[in-house]
């Protein structure tokens, strides 16, 4: 019986592909060199994200929060996500979100769709809300599962209760145990290859109604007046 869904953020929740690629587009920046290396293991998260705030530094020297919030404001919820977290949450399924992106934006989301609970990485920030140079590292990108098992141990959540959403192979790291997955909208070709290797569901459509087959075998999504 299904008791809980754990989404990622970026290309599921919302479409867009990444949130730290929102922010580099917004001051003209690039990182797909570090992300490579990232992906290679050859810098971590950690690394990863200093490299990010250097880059928007040597643009912008002063960032305040406030314009951080702003670079985020075009951003569009994922056709059907609204939907289906409301009708997941009248049928009393705990809704999650655990994403590497950048808590300033994924908290508005989280707070839009009424997610129960969140998590994301995010900035260090003075007093008065200028950028420091450092990320806070709460997700690893590829230790997702960590972050679910926690949260399956505090509600009390068997793991064959839980489906993750995802749309990335780096996703892939939030199965523990059980856990089904479904990977939505893969926007890279290693991604879907992963997900293939992985022989779990692959939905390219872009409307997260899309997933609801997957979660409840059989069913077609609620019509408005369910």
């Amino acid at each position: 019986m299904l008791k809980c869904v754990v989404f990622d953020c970026d290309g599921v929740l919302v479409d867009a592909v990444s949130s730290w690629r929102t922010l580099h587009d917004h001051y003209g920046t690039n990182s797909d060199e570090a992300f490579s290396s990232f992906l290679r293991g050859e810098i971590t998260d950690v690394e990863f994200m200093r490299i990010d705030i250097q880059l928007w530094k040597e643009i912008e020297p002063e960032i305040h929060r406030d314009e951080i919030f702003r670079a985020f404001q075009g951003a569009k919820l994922m056709p059907g996500a609204r939907a289906v977290i409301s009708k997941l949450k009248s049928r009393g399924i705990y809704v999650a979100i655990v994403s590497a992106g950048v808590d300033i934006f994924v908290a508005s989301i989280a707070a839009m769709l009424a997610a129960d609970d969140w998590i994301a990485n995010g900035f260090e920030f003075d007093d008065e809300g200028w950028l420091g140079d450092e990320g806070v590292v709460r997700v690893r990108g590829s230790s997702k599962g960590k972050i679910v098992a926690r949260l399956l141990e505090m509600n009390g959540f068997s793991s064959d209760e839980v489906v993750c959403v995802g749309d990335s192979d780096i996703d892939l790291s939030m199965r523990v145990e059980d856990c089904a997955f479904i990977g939505f909208n893969p926007s890279r070709k290693r991604s879907i290859s992963a997900f293939r290797d992985a022989d779990v569901p692959i939905i390219e459509s872009k409307d997260l109604r899309s997933i609801w087959p997957y979660l409840f075998p059989g069913e077609d999504f609620p019509s408005e007046e369910e």
